[in-house]
């Protein structure tokens, strides 16, 4: 517009300036090596006029041409753009299906003409693994690194969960170990690095992930409890291994509160220390449990208490008879089931005796509970009290047969053979 209103501009001023100089007209002289130009004032405006007109011409029609190519470039880009994004589509659907081959040449295809092409290459290498190219899986991963950049988190979780896929724990677990330090608080992260930590038996490195796990809400309590218990499990069986029993006792005296207020923790302790036949440790621990804890709280110690072997007079004996006489009938069974145990070890008989009958009172005898008293009353002559546990024995064993039995009616009748 500016261009057009300078050309009528001076075209204005050839106009107005013409008459003028028809009178006074001056000559200009143009002479070059081999040539002379002349010509009058008013052809040089007129002349200048003409030579810019010719000149925004040519401009206008190179721009418009370039404004043709521009718009062809963008009409073929966008056309690239939304025949990867309808690839795209199709091959998530594809990957839906179980179909990978497919779904691999689809999202891979057009990957770099896609709205987000690193997301193309992530899905193309998991279509990939999926059907076992491992080679093809590596090669869209390093295309999606190529775009993103290293440090990506999306190709970094994607290499970490393929690498596991394709069974290389060890570098799954260096890959992890990479990624939680770039992405510490990231969820997916977060269940990989339990998953390879499990396999891998990291278990100190799966401690320190659940205590940022403990913050979060991914896992339900009965998940979060269950990775405890394996991780506690496995320290504990590390450190025996590998220090033994004195190595355990100062590994459980430098542990956290929250370790140390877990009745699993205290009661797989004590398992491995009765395993070790280290007794009077395991009877401290035992003691100090007992006394912190509530009844319903002691189910698993119950188990172990019945394993122990300890001296006539010790304290835990006088602890567990004084909790065994306030406890619900239901805990009265259990203290009284540890108590005699505890006195058939120590080849106090006539002690252990009234603690079988209790439980045989309250039918809460079981198998072995009646092997063990049928042993006390051996060693003290009760005739009665044997024959009342073989008894009982026969009645479990009837009971047990009609079991059997019913189970085997229940089952479908085979075919004749013919």
């Amino acid at each position: 517009m500016f261009r057009v209103l300078f050309l009528m501009l001076i075209v204005l001023a050839g106009l107005v300036a013409a008459p003028y100089l028809a009178g006074h007209q001056g000559y200009v002289r143009i002479e070059t090596d081999g040539k002379v130009i002349e010509m009058s004032l008013v052809m040089l405006v007129v002349f200048f006029a003409i030579l810019m007109g010719a000149v925004y011409f040519l401009e206008w029609i190179v721009s418009r041409f370039l404004r043709l190519s521009r718009g062809s470039y963008h009409w073929f880009g966008n056309r690239k753009r939304k025949k990867a994004q309808q690839q795209t589509l199709e091959g998530l659907m594809k990957m839906t299906e179980g179909d990978y081959s497919k779904a691999e040449k689809l999202i891979g295809k057009n990957a770099k003409h896609s709205d987000e092409p690193v997301l193309n290459f992530i899905k193309a290498a998991e279509a990939a693994q999926q059907r076992g190219d491992e080679l093809g899986a590596n090669k869209y991963l390093i295309e999606a690194t190529k775009v993103a950049g290293p440090n990506n988190v999306a190709v970094e979780i994607a290499r970490t969960r393929i690498l596991l896929q394709q069974g290389k724990v060890p570098a799954a677990r260096s890959a992890v170990d990479s990624l939680l330090v770039l992405a510490p608080n990231n969820i997916d992260a977060l269940r990989l690095a339990i998953t390879i930590y499990q396999k891998s038996k990291a278990y100190k490195a799966l401690d320190d992930v659940l205590e940022s796990v403990g913050q979060r809400s991914f896992l339900s309590a009965e998940e979060f409890e269950s990775l405890e218990r394996f991780v506690d499990d496995g320290l504990l069986d590390e450190v025996m291994n590998e220090e033994g029993q004195e190595g355990l006792l100062k590994w459980w005296d430098n542990q956290s509160s929250r370790r140390r207020r877990s009745v699993y923790v205290r009661v797989a302790l004590i398992q491995r220390l009765i395993d070790a036949d280290d007794h009077d440790s395991a009877t401290q621990i035992a003691l100090e449990t007992v006394k912190k804890f509530e009844d319903e709280q002691l189910d698993l110690l119950f188990t172990q208490l019945t394993r122990l072997q300890v001296d006539d007079g010790a304290k835990l004996l006088k602890v567990l008879a004084k909790r065994g006489g306030k406890a619900k009938v239901h805990y009265s069974d259990d203290y009284a089931r540890a108590l005699g145990y505890l006195y058939t070890r120590q080849g106090l008989f006539d002690k252990a005796k009234p603690y079988f009958v209790q439980l045989l009172e309250h039918q809460e005898c079981h198998v072995n509970d009646r092997i063990m008293a049928l042993y006390v009353a051996e060693q003290t002559h009760d005739k009665e009290l044997a024959q009342r546990l073989q008894a009982e024995n026969l009645k479990a064993v009837n009971v047990e047969s009609k079991e059997v039995e019913g189970e085997l009616l229940a089952l479908p009748e085979l075919p004749e053979a013919k």
